[in-house]
């Protein structure tokens, strides 16, 4: 329900496996004695190149290369974008669960605007959930989805606990918060496996 990018987030970890994978392949050939006979001397004529291209970079009156500038500016780059990808994970949480303007009207009514915050909601919900004994735990989190407030219900159920039997029961719980908000809120009821619990993680979308 959040707005992590998980296409992106793919991608990056498909690349960086990939290039682990690589490594990890390169490393083994080492071991036969014609791959390190290879890389011995692309070793040394890379570390020729390079120094080639070091002394052709260094300015009149200057012991280094400009590269090793450009190479700084490229790592707080890189270090900037990695900053803005952590930042970018989990986005999508919200603090208000619903809210209400009331314009004024020609009887005298002043404008004013209601709002209802998600942990209203939320403690509410958790508060109701934890009483519970054939739960071990409960979570409940407020998102923005499509634009409109939603709830993220998780609970962890005791080994042997129905998932469809708790499924309903907090339905039931969100339905009795409906009536007291006065709207129906989107909810995603995720029920996961915990450390003592045993069956597989089910999840129902209303």
């Amino acid at each position: 329900m959040n707005q992590t990018p998980r296409i992106l987030n793919r991608l990056l970890l498909g690349l960086i496996g990939a290039l682990l994978m690589a490594v990890g392949v390169a490393t083994t050939l080492l071991m036969f004695p014609a791959a390190a006979r290879w890389w011995r001397s692309v070793a040394v004529e890379l570390g020729e190149g390079i120094d080639g291209l070091l002394q052709q970079t260094t300015l009149d009156g200057q012991r280094d290369s400009w590269l090793w500038i450009v190479l700084a500016l490229v790592m707080l780059l890189i270090v900037a974008c990695m900053v803005g990808w952590i930042a970018a994970q989990g986005r999508g949480r919200s603090g208000t669960l619903a809210q209400d303007d009331n314009p004024a009207d020609a009887s005298g009514e002043a404008a004013g605007r209601v709002i209802i915050n998600g942990s209203v909601a939320e403690q509410a919900l958790k508060a109701a959930l934890q009483e519970r004994g054939d739960l071990v735990n409960a979570a409940v989190t407020t998102y923005v989805f499509d634009g409109e407030p939603a709830l993220r219900i998780r609970v962890f159920p005791r080994s042997g606990v129905s998932p469809h039997e708790v499924a309903t029961e907090v339905t039931d719980l969100v339905e009795a918060l409906d009536l007291l908000v006065g709207r129906q809120t989107p909810v995603l009821i995720s029920i996961s496996a915990g450390a003592r619990t045993r069956f597989t993680r089910t999840e129902r979308v209303r």
